[in-house]
This record gives structure tokens, sequence and C-alpha cells, in this order.
């Protein structure tokens, strides 16, 4: 018996040290996104969860993955979503759900997410505070499949902001809810709370909103000296600040603040497209929204009178910026455009002028820059993790073709493929 132990154990350590499995996915053609050209054929290399070489042959003993007539990019990432948001009124989530109903939510949008071709995001901010949290440990721990996530935590608004949630009658309040913050001192605890509670950037409301009852979109609401105050705390932390920014005063006092990304971006003139570029900010608009608010029967008309009004506006920012060749990151406000429906922000980008190129590095290359991941995610190069998708065809000549994704890996793990699905567990 004691023997037998001893066996049982020895063979369990050279289990534990032995080398993952090699693993080849193959295609007609490879888009790295370490420059702007495109690689014939595909061929990337797998060793475990990591990327082990990029081109070359087949290693010997290898399991290959031939998609055929394809084309492989490293998986993609959207800079702006709201995987626990049940709907896109605050009124009826916190009415009408609870915390536990939108973490569910969440674990199903990410799934939608994640097979549509997005392997990380950086969520935005839940309605219940901290479901994204929760739901990124999820996804960490192995529970439930879905992005690699940066998550917000909390929204941190002014009273009446696009942030405040209390969009209903002053006689009924949601405790759980602590949201608000005015002025300096609070605004700085709002932050410190948030990254306590595990928040790994701190997102802040400058401006109104399309989807809200309070102050218009280009109305700016945080001043810059509050904005300046995110910032600074964030910085103690390590982290960085999303600033929600509709309108160009906002817009403008959140880039001399310091903010790293201008989200939605939705009114630029030219002073504020040169602070961009002298303040390293990014550039991060939300331009499908347009389209999917226009034809979702639960917007209310006002709402849908708000976003007609900017929608040419918005076009207009993001061209400046496009002629100004400044990086553009990638987002698309989903749940405001349907989860699962984020590469039809490609489509709306090349239709304004962004070349398919580019508009695939801002997804890619760019947006990992954004978040502080290009060490990990964005490129297809060894030592990054593998994760990988595949469209039909060649998306440099058909854009729409990344709404057709037909292969998803990440960390090495097969997710999507209609001929190696039932093998996704056997590595």
């Amino acid at each position: 018996m004691k023997r037998f132990i001893i066996a049982v154990i020895a063979c369990t350590c050279l289990a534990q040290t032995a080398a993952p499995p090699i693993l080849v996915v193959r295609a007609a053609r490879m888009i790295t996104a370490t420059s702007d050209a495109i690689a014939t054929p595909g061929l990337v290399t797998i060793r475990g969860d990591r990327i082990a070489a990029v081109g070359g042959a087949v290693p010997a003993g290898a399991r290959v993955i031939d998609l055929g007539d394809a084309t492989i990019l490293p998986g993609l990432v959207d800079l702006h979503t709201h995987l626990t948001s049940t709907g896109v009124h605050w009124e009826d989530e916190l009415l009408k759900t609870t915390p536990g109903e939108a973490a569910l939510h969440g674990a199903h949008n990410a799934l939608v997410t994640l097979m549509a071709g997005f392997t990380s995001c950086r969520d935005m901010g839940p309605t219940w505070p901290y479901t994204d949290i929760d739901l990124r440990k999820a996804i960490d721990a192995g529970v439930v499949p879905g992005p690699r996530l940066m998550a917000a935590g909390n929204y941190v608004s002014p009273t009446g902001g696009a942030g405040d949630a209390r969009q209903f009658s002053i006689f009924v309040d949601v405790p759980i809810v602590r949201n608000l913050a005015d002025g300096p001192d609070e605004i700085r605890k709002a932050v410190r709370t948030n990254l306590k509670q595990g928040a790994d950037f701190i997102k802040i409301l400058g401006t109104g909103a399309v989807l809200s009852k309070g102050a218009p979109p280009g109305s700016q609401q945080y001043t810059e000296q509050e904005m300046h105050v995110a910032v600074e705390e964030a910085a103690r932390w390590g982290r960085h600040v999303a600033a929600h920014l509709h309108g160009n005063e906002g817009i403008k006092a959140g880039i001399r603040a310091g903010v790293r990304t201008v989200d939605h971006g939705s009114m630029m003139d030219d002073e504020a497209v040169e602070l961009l570029r002298t303040h390293h900010a990014y550039f991060v608009p939300t331009l499908y929204t347009s389209e999917s608010i226009s034809g979702d029967p639960t917007v209310p008309d006002s709402e849908k009178a708000r976003s007609k009004e900017i929608a040419q506006i918005k076009d207009k920012s993001f061209q400046l910026v496009l002629k100004a060749g400044l990086p553009i990151g990638f987002a698309t406000d989903a749940a405001v455009v349907p989860h699962g429906q984020n590469a039809r922000e490609f489509g709306y980008r090349v239709r304004l002028g962004q070349s398919p190129m580019a508009a695939i590095l801002s997804a890619t290359k760019t947006a990992a820059e954004i978040m502080g991941w290009s060490d990990r995610i964005g490129t297809l190069e060894a030592g990054k993790f593998a994760d990988l998708i595949a469209v039909p065809g060649d998306p440099l000549r058909d854009i729409t073709a990344l709404e057709r994704v037909v292969f998803v890996m990440k960390g090495g793990m097969v997710y999507k493929s209609a001929e190696y699905a039932d093998r996704r567990n056997q590595r």
C-alpha cells in the first residue's frame, strides 16, 4: 500500500510538471495588430494559456485547428460596457430588480459578449454598485465564462448629474445606491470607497447624458477642480480615471484635469482635439448608439430626441479627431447597444471615414494600451495571453465580417468553433 501511495504521488508530480500540449490555430490570413499589414497564411502556436509563436511552421506533435478561408485576429476589446445592466432605465432596475438579478444577467451578457469575439472589456459601472466586481471575480475564478474585465464598481456623479440614479419621486429612496458626490471632499471619499471595494479604475460623470432626465448632454456638471481631485486620488492608488463627457467645455475641463479617457466625446472643437494631443488623453467615442437608440422601443421619445440632436455632432467630432491622426479607442456603451452586437460599431466608424485596419487596431492594440494591458493582450505576439478570434473571409474587404465571428479562444481555451466546440474542455 505504501509503495502504491508513493507511485501515485510520483505520477501526480510528473503530471503537474509536464509541459502543456501544443495547439496550433491556422487560417488563410492573419492580422497580428503589430502593424498595418495582413499576413498570409495565418498561424498561431499556443502552449497553455499563452501564445508560443506567431507564424513559422507547425511544431511536431501539435494539434491543429484549421479554420480555412478565415482571418485570425487578437481578441477584441470593448472599452465601454455595462454587462450587469438589465435595461437602460434606472427607475426600472432600482425599483423592480435586485443586485442578484443584475449579477445573473451579467453572467449571461458576459458569455454573449465573449462569443461575439470580445475577450476583454472595461466595464463602466453598474446600476447596482459592485455587481461588476463580483462578475469579474467569478470570471477570473472560472465560475462563469466571459471577457477579462476591468471594472469601475460604481459611478461617481454629481447630484442631478448623468449618474444620479434617483430619477423618480424625491420621496422614494434606494439606500444601497451611494454614488453621488459633490465637492472635493465627497469626491475623494467616493473614489477611495470604490477602490477599497475592488474597483480597477474610476468612472466619473462630468457632463449630462443622453439617456437621462437630468441636465442635457452638453451641460458641464463637474468642475475642472472636482475632476482633478478624482484623478489625483486615483493616481495615488495607481489607477486611472475614465470620464463620461459629452459637452465641449466639460471635455476640455476633463482633459485639463488629467482624465485618461474622454468617453463619448460627442461635442469636440479644434481646441479640445489639441488638448487631447498635448495632455496625452485618449478619445473613446460610442457612435453606433445613435442607431441603436433610434430603433429601441423601450427608450422614451424625450431621450430619443436627445440622441437625435447630437448624432451628427458626435459623428463630426469623431471625424475631427480622426483627421488629427490621434489614437482612438473602441467602445460601444453596451447595454445601450444590445450585448453581442458590439461589432456593429466597426461598420459605423468605417462609414465615417476610418479605414478598416485602423478600426481593428482601435479595438486591439490601442484599446489594450488604454487599459494598460499591452503586456498581456491586444496583439498576437509570443508571451501574451492566447486570446484570439477568427472571422470568415477578409475583414479589410468587408468590415462587417467582424459581426460574424466563427472562432473564439481566451487564454488557450476554445469557446466558439463549429468543429471544436465539443472539445473545449479537453485541454
